[in-house]
């Protein structure tokens, strides 16, 4: 074979066009049709960056867990290098959280990486918080802002002196 016909003949290579997936650069090596590389479309039917259930629960986890830290979604963006848009939209369940923002938002929130997930059951829509769960998250954010260690106290006393007397009076029906 000659260099020109060298030059001009057909390999069967995959093309390598980069393009920008999650804000990052990655490769598409164009062998979708041969079954090497998953279709992100076909995953759930709407497209892979759709949100689910799972997603939406460890969403309200991260919001309750940053409540009950009594930081600001700003705070948290902050904390874990993002947008505030972006840690709203993964409070929300509307964007998946990837491995490595999981275990940073973990670090930063002081949980094991389980937490998030406890309570989810498969196949099980997430429930809204109920006004009760509302309410001691709210509790427990103003407890938390609460700069005066003594106040802090008082208000922790005052919550136990309250407790053994409704224990008590429920004793006694």
């Amino acid at each position: 074979m000659s260099d020109q016909e060298t030059s001009s003949a057909s390999y069967d290579t995959p093309s390598f066009d980069a393009v920008e997936i999650g804000g990052r650069d990655a490769l598409d090596l164009g062998r979708l049709g041969d079954g090497l590389i998953e279709d992100p479309s076909a995953r759930e039917g709407k497209g892979s960056s759709r949100a689910n259930s799972a997603d939406r629960h460890v969403g309200a986890r991260i919001r309750e867990r940053r409540t009950m830290l009594g930081l600001s979604q700003q705070q948290l963006a902050q904390m874990i290098g993002v947008t505030y848009q972006q840690a709203h939209k993964y409070e929300r369940g509307f964007n998946r959280i990837s491995a490595g923002r999981l275990y940073d938002i973990a670090v930063v929130l002081g949980v094991p990486i389980s937490w998030f997930f406890e309570g989810l059951a498969p196949d099980e829509e997430t429930q809204a918080a109920t006004p009760r769960q509302r309410m001691c998250l709210e509790l427990a954010r103003n407890f938390a802002a609460i700069d005066n260690l003594k106040h802090q106290e008082a208000l922790s006393n005052m919550a136990r002196a309250l407790a053994a007397q409704s224990a008590a009076l429920q004793g006694r029906q």
